[in-house]
């Protein structure tokens, strides 16, 4: 079943991302197995994301509760504060809206919408206004890297609206997110939790592309 919805190269991409992940943390951690599970969930709900697959959203549910914890560790607040107060309940609704919109019946693919410009701009102004808020916000906790941490509020704030609204652009804010991220846990000294943001930067490009075929294909099957 997998070798029919998947495709070599899929197979391809989530074997040598799981084993990159494992090897890197066997090297460069040994300990916290934590850094490891949350890295491993990632990259398989990013790859069921690709998919248009609404599996890939309740991973990233559990996904955004243990990064949480690991950035409470690290003194990140920023990121804390953002995957429990933001990508988490944004993740859960997108949950419902793309069960809601599936492209074909008893199909596990989400019909891709068209936003208007209107839309884009209306992201634009608030997600401008819900980084200013953070800000603060970060600033009175005393987080650690403000600056970052504020651009990455804005990026996975962009990203998870994408994601809920079911653009495929919201591939291209993750991945600006993951070079964010990729600056945080080396100003860290993370290499594992580094390691992992470089695959899923990877696995983002791949799903920005996955998507945008997906479009066209599904447009196609309207028209007909």
């Amino acid at each position: 079943m997998a070798k029919k919805y998947f495709s070599l190269s899929e197979i391809l991409l989530w074997s040598l991302s799981v084993i990159l992940i494992a090897v890197s943390f066997f090297i460069f951690d040994r300990e916290n197995y934590a850094v490891l599970a949350v890295s491993l969930i990632g990259a398989t709900s990013l790859i069921l994301n690709a998919k248009g697959n609404v599996a890939g959203q309740v991973l990233t549910v559990f996904f955004s509760l243990i990064y949480a914890v690991i950035s409470f560790k690290s003194k990140y607040y920023g990121e804390m504060i953002t995957y429990l107060g933001m990508t988490s309940p944004i993740a859960i609704v997108s949950v419902i809206t793309w069960l809601k919109n599936p492209f074909e019946k008893g199909r596990a693919e989400v019909k891709i919408n068209f936003l208007s410009l209107k839309e884009y701009a209306f992201l634009g102004i608030l997600a401008t206004a819900v980084t200013v808020i953070f800000y603060f916000i970060l600033d009175f906790f005393d987080t650690s890297q403000i600056v970052l941490s504020t651009l990455s509020v804005f990026t996975s704030f962009i990203a998870s609206y994408l994601t809920m609204r079911r653009s495929e652009y919201y591939a291209i804010a993750y991945s600006l997110n993951d070079i964010i991220l990729i600056m945080l846990w080396i100003l860290a000294e993370s290499p594992s939790m580094v390691i992992c943001f470089l695959v899923f930067l990877i696995n983002d490009v791949y799903g920005f592309l996955s998507w945008a075929g997906m479009k066209k294909r599904q447009s196609k099957k309207r028209t007909l």
